[in-house]
């Protein structure tokens, strides 16, 4: 069975300090002792090998450059909309369980970001395929793409506050 050390995941970032993905500790381990990484920030774990010990690293540095095109936006899914808007219903402020479209796909709307909001069961059913106005609701703000390095690299995962600094995020934010 493997140390809970090495099943935690590390932030990597590139040479120049820049963040550039999420990483397994163990594979951060074998940069480490490849010499390909060097350790920036580690937990108070330690992995023993026969002749070497190494704590257990929480952030990684590449000690060459290397780079690397990122996507354009984040991808849209059903569980990056529900952490966008903070798992509430934005019609009624409830306990959100399914995804709503604002203008409904069947009057033309898309299925992009600026469309797609978590709603209750029991707005979405009330809402149907009406548009706000029909239902005379209105939204508390205009839905939008996620954007910054938090949501590029981490999507919906959650933010260890050690990687905070590397990623530029305030203490009360998450991703």
């Amino acid at each position: 069975m493997p140390s809970p050390g090495t099943t935690s995941a590390t932030l990597l970032l590139n040479a120049t300090y820049e963040p550039l993905c999420v990483v397994s500790s163990r594979r951060a381990i074998v940069l480490v002792l490849a010499q390909k990484a060097e350790p920036v920030d580690s937990a108070a774990d330690v992995v023993h090998a026969e002749t070497v010990s190494l704590p257990v690293p929480v952030v990684v540095r590449l000690t060459r450059f290397v780079r690397v095109p990122y996507p354009a936006s984040v991808p849209l899914s059903r569980r990056a909309v529900f952490t966008r808007d903070g798992q509430t219903c934005v019609y009624c402020g409830g306990s959100a369980t399914s995804i709503d479209h604002v203008v409904p796909r069947s009057r033309g709307g898309t299925h992009t970001w600026d469309n797609v909001v978590a709603a209750c069961r029991r707005c979405n059913h009330t809402k149907a395929d009406r548009s706000l106005a029909e239902m005379g609701w209105a939204l508390p703000h205009p839905p939008r793409t996620p954007s910054g390095a938090a949501w590029r690299l981490l999507g919906t995962r959650s933010v260890d506050p050690r990687w905070r600094d590397w990623l530029g995020m305030p203490e009360s934010v998450s991703a």
